[in-house]
C-alpha cells in the first residue's frame, strides 16, 4: 500500500477521534482533522518509515488539540446542509444507551478520556498510545485503569434500557456492545 492510502485509511478514525475529542462539534472536528492531515504532509520527513502510520497520525492531532485548546479556537459554523447519517437508524434504547456514553466520556479528566478513546475505540496498543502523547507505558495503563473504573460508575448511575443489553444490530456491533468494550 501506498503512502496515500494509508493515510487516506486512516481518516475516518481520525474524525471519529477528533468527534469525541471535541464533543461532536462536526466542523471543528473536521477542521482538527484537515490541520492534522495538513501537517502530517508537511512533516513526512519526521516519519520513520515502515513504522505504523496511525500512532503518528494521532500524536500530531493531539499535539495540536492541546495546542488550540491553550489559545483558544475561533468559533466556526458548518456549511455543510446535511449531518451524518447512520446507515441503520438506532433504536431509542441504543440512542439513549449512545447518549449516556457520551455524557459519562464527557465527565471524565482529559487525560483519562484521550487514553480510553485511543486503547478502546482506536485500538491502539498501550505502547503506541505512549509514544503518541509522549507519556510513560505505566501512565497509559493507570489512566486507562482509573478512566475505565470511572465510566463504571457513571454508566451504572444511568438509568438502564428495557432493549437490548448487549450483541449485534443488523450484522453491526451495538451501542451497548460498544459501550461494554470501552469500560471493560
Amino acid at each position: 500500500m501506498n503512502l496515500d492510502a494509508e493515510i487516506e485509511a486512516c481518516i475516518p478514525r481520525l474524525r471519529r477521534y477528533a468527534r469525541v475529542l471535541l464533543g461532536g462539534h462536526h466542523a471543528s472536528a473536521d477542521d482538527l482533522v484537515q490541520d492534522t492531515l495538513e501537517r502530517a504532509w508537511r512533516k513526512i520527513h519526521f516519519w520513520r518509515w515502515g513504522s505504523d502510520l496511525r500512532p503518528w497520525l494521532f500524536g500530531i492531532m493531539h499535539n495540536l488539540h492541546v495546542d488550540q485548546s491553550r489559545r483558544g479556537q475561533i468559533s466556526t459554523q458548518s456549511l455543510d446542509d446535511t449531518e451524518f447519517e447512520a446507515s441503520v437508524p438506532p433504536s431509542q434504547d441504543d440512542m439513549l444507551v449512545i447518549q449516556n456514553l457520551q455524557d459519562a466520556l464527557r465527565h471524565l479528566h482529559e487525560d483519562q478520556r484521550t487514553v480510553v478513546l485511543l486503547v478502546a475505540v482506536e485500538q491502539l496498543s498501550y505502547q503506541d498510545v505512549a509514544r503518541t502523547l509522549g507519556i510513560p507505558l505505566g501512565t497509559v495503563m493507570s489512566r486507562l485503569s482509573r478512566g475505565r473504573t470511572r465510566l463504571r460508575a457513571l454508566m451504572e448511575d444511568c438509568p438502564q434500557t428495557s432493549g437490548q443489553t448487549s450483541g449485534q444490530i443488523s450484522g453491526q456491533a451495538s451501542p451497548v456492545a460498544i459501550s461494554m468494550k470501552i469500560i471493560k
